[in-house]
């Protein structure tokens, strides 16, 4: 958010941009629909994707715009001769050889694949610096928990992109916020962007905190700022309830097979828009939003808690995310005799690591500039306030939540943790009597980059499937925190010990 003599964008930029784009395609969106086989939250995410193909009323913890955006890739596709076998369950089993996961994945990789572009593009805006921005791009790119979970059927992909949206047209407003005209568009793109993520999932709400934020230098200037709250909402609102408007006009019948015969808690009223097929009725809009928002709590209300004295808890403590604590096995088979093919839900260590420290000297730094006089005042110190604020935001706010909760629920505040780590970079300029000069930190991204990719490719394997002996994955089993566990090793719990 510096202003810089050199412009922005050149056809060095456009090179770096593809460049990263590349990547991305050939981590995150090669080949996705392997394996053919289901994983995680598919089971309950096919299952939905499946109503929505089929007209059938349903609700859900999850806001609707992931579902359907899993529906619309089976739509796009249709490469399986059946859509309907999942309509009277919330979860699908028995999914069968010849099932193909390639349409109800595609929206989710696709979007994970592009999210990595829009992180470059915030990098560029916070660094002024093209190369830098390809480097800290590598965090995202070759990290192997993301790649393997956006690659599925999930919300996670949707979500992130449309946080890293959220983002960048937040630093477009900042940089461009003295322009009257472009301040509008920009206030509505910025309103309808958070109202995606919102649609998405409700993790994503935390980016709310950036419309104060953009508001802060409006604050002697009330009618102004009143006016881009106005864009802003007019942006979210408009987004928010058509996607939400597609949802209950599509939920036209009832199959009595799933919960609370087919009406999951539904209000009289609600029974009564159904049965005379006025679902799709904008007058009945606030009644149905109402109830499906009840739902959520109230599904939550039965989501087990965090039991650490479970052998096969897959869950683990919010405090222990950074650390990449605890994987998830996905799923494992064998191909043959020697070796097993294992989906992990594992880190890039180098990534996480680096990135975690990045948030730690941030604090540490911004600290610094309230408490002391520092010699060279932060160039960064309202971004890193920003994402710093963001950061502590989602982490205390997910510390309040009962509920089990797992690895990828540390997606948000871990992409946070990129930018930070990125602001890091730009801001320190000397380390003990070491001054880090431009080249020095280039040096520096190179060696990162170059480990990041190499720490991608020592975890390939659990990412995509590939043949391991035990040998092998004891090898990659670095901390016992990870809980990373072979099919013939023992289980050693990391994270607690079992309660007798």
């Amino acid at each position: 958010m510096q202003n810089s003599p050199q412009p922005l964008f050149s056809r060095q930029t456009a090179v770096f941009l593809f460049f990263v784009t590349l990547l991305s395609f050939l981590t995150y969106f090669y080949r996705y629909g392997e394996p053919q086989r289901v994983f995680w939250d598919e089971n309950y995410h096919i299952a939905s994707a499946q109503k929505y193909l089929h007209g059938v009323f349903f609700m859900e913890q999850h806001p609707p715009l992931g579902k359907l955006l899993i529906a619309a890739g089976e739509k796009l596709f249709h490469p399986n001769a059946r859509t309907d076998q999942f309509l009277a369950t919330d979860y699908g089993r028995d999914f069968g050889d010849d099932f193909s996961f390639t349409g109800y994945r595609f929206f989710s990789a696709l979007l994970a694949w592009w999210t990595a572009p829009l992180l470059f593009l915030i990098f560029l805006l916070l660094t002024r610096n093209t190369l830098f921005s390809v480097l800290f791009s590598f965090l995202y790119v070759f990290d192997n928990a993301l790649i393997v979970h956006l690659r599925g059927a999930m919300l996670e992909g949707p979500l992130l992109f449309f946080s890293a949206l959220t983002v960048l047209l937040f630093l477009l407003l900042m940089e461009r916020k003295e322009k009257k005209k472009l301040v509008g568009i920009l206030s509505v793109c910025f309103g309808a962007a958070f109202a995606l993520v919102a649609a998405t999932k409700v993790l994503g709400l935390v980016f709310i905190l950036l419309l104060p934020v953009s508001l802060w230098p409006l604050r002697r200037r009330w009618k102004e700022a009143a006016k881009r709250t106005g864009f802003f909402l007019l942006g979210f609102f408009v987004v928010y309830a058509g996607i939400w408007q597609v949802h209950f006009s599509l939920g036209r019948r009832v199959v009595p097979q799933l919960p609370d015969k087919g009406y999951y808690q539904a209000s009289d009223a609600y029974k009564q828009l159904i049965a005379e097929g006025k679902t799709g009725s904008l007058s009945a809009f606030p009644l149905m939003l109402r109830d499906a928002l009840k739902f959520i709590p109230h599904y939550n209300r039965g989501t087990p808690r965090l039991d650490l004295c479970k052998a096969d808890e897959n869950g683990s403590p919010f405090y222990l995310w950074p650390l990449g604590a605890r994987t998830i096995n996905f799923r494992w088979e064998t191909p043959d005799s020697n070796s097993y093919r294992y989906l992990y839900l594992m880190s890039n260590p180098v990534s996480w690591f680096a990135s975690f420290a990045g948030v730690l000297v941030g604090a540490a730094l911004l600290l610094g500039s309230v408490l002391f006089d520092l010699r060279k005042p932060l160039q960064h110190r309202f971004a890193l306030t920003v994402f710093l604020g963001l950061y502590a935001s989602y982490m205390v706010a997910i510390a309040s939540i009962g509920r089990v909760l797992y690895l990828y629920h540390y997606f948000i505040p871990l992409f946070l943790s990129f930018i930070i780590l990125g602001l890091v970079v730009t801001e320190l300029h000397r380390i003990g009597g070491w001054k880090l000069t431009e080249h020095r930190k280039t040096v520096g991204l190179l060696v990162l980059a170059g480990l990041v990719f190499a720490s991608y490719e020592f975890y390939r394997p659990l990412t995509y499937y590939e043949p391991l002996t035990d040998a092998q994955f004891r090898r990659r089993a670095l901390l016992p925190v990870w809980e990373l566990t072979c099919v013939h090793c023992e289980k050693v719990n990391g994270v607690a010990v079992p309660c007798k």
